[in-house]
């Protein structure tokens, strides 16, 4: 870290304990932020005063939680999302594929609203995008959050967040295809008139290996009139299909493509 005068210090210290943010304080002594911030945590630790991080989350605030943004970050999180809950370190980590740049951006507003409060950003990975947020209060939201792999455990939602799913599934089941789900364009042949003809149709697919987590899906589709049926590979039930044409249509209204 660069060395500053202790002259410098003083007045960046002073004007921290005035209420003047990291921000203005480095602009207006011209030190880095990232000073400014160590140095004000130095004088939380020298003077014995705990920082407490500002929080809006739902569950420990007055505040309400916008339920169709939360109902689509859940299936987001139960699909492909992860919390990293540490003595010092928590976040909230929702993995999309880099190519996906609507996903990125509808993970990231789901987050927004959710909890405005925490920082949100992007960590780019070979053909991946982890979109992040940082608090610990993702643990009062995402209750389902345990030590090992989703399917390792019982996933089973609270009753406030059923009675979210309940008042809006289809947020609920977009969630779930965006992240481990996919619309695809499937095609048989059948004789006509003794010629055999090529046939396409397309069909959704929901696929993941917690038993719970697939009957999340499966209990919401059926309380939406959607006809399912496994779909059997390896001897794994781990996919779920909807392929009748009527439904196909009102998976395309309601949840639309992954792009």
């Amino acid at each position: 870290m660069e060395q500053h005068s202790p002259s410098i210090r003083v007045r960046a210290v002073t004007l921290m304990r005035q209420g003047v943010p990291n921000r203005i304080v480095a602009e207006r002594l011209n030190i880095p932020r990232g000073t400014v911030g160590w140095w004000r945590s130095e004088d939380r630790k020298a003077r014995g005063e705990e920082y407490e991080q500002p929080t809006d989350c739902p569950k420990c605030t007055a505040r309400p939680v916008d339920a169709v943004a939360y109902a689509y970050l859940l299936g987001l999180y139960l699909g492909d999302g992860h919390i990293v809950s540490k003595p010092k370190q928590h976040h909230l980590s929702i993995f999309c594929n880099a190519t996906q740049v609507g996903l990125i951006a509808a993970a990231e507003e789901a987050i927004r609203k959710v909890m405005p409060l925490p920082n949100v950003s992007r960590r780019h990975k070979p053909g991946c995008v982890e979109v992040k947020s940082y608090t610990r209060h993702w643990t009062c939201l995402f209750p389902q959050h345990g030590p090992g792999k989703k399917h390792e455990r019982r996933i089973v939602l609270e009753p406030w967040q059923q009675a979210i799913v309940d008042a809006h599934p289809w947020e609920f089941v977009r969630g779930l295809i965006h992240s481990d789900g996919c619309r695809i364009t499937n095609w048989t042949t059948r004789m006509v008139a003794g010629e055999r003809k090529r046939y396409e149709y397309p069909r959704y697919f929901f696929t993941n290996v917690s038993d719970d987590i697939r009957r999340l899906f499966t209990d919401t589709l059926e309380k939406l009139g959607i006809e399912w049926t496994h779909c059997t590979r390896n001897g794994n039930p781990y996919n779920i299909s909807v392929a009748k044409k009527a439904h196909v249509a009102l998976l395309d209204t309601h949840v639309g493509p992954k792009y």
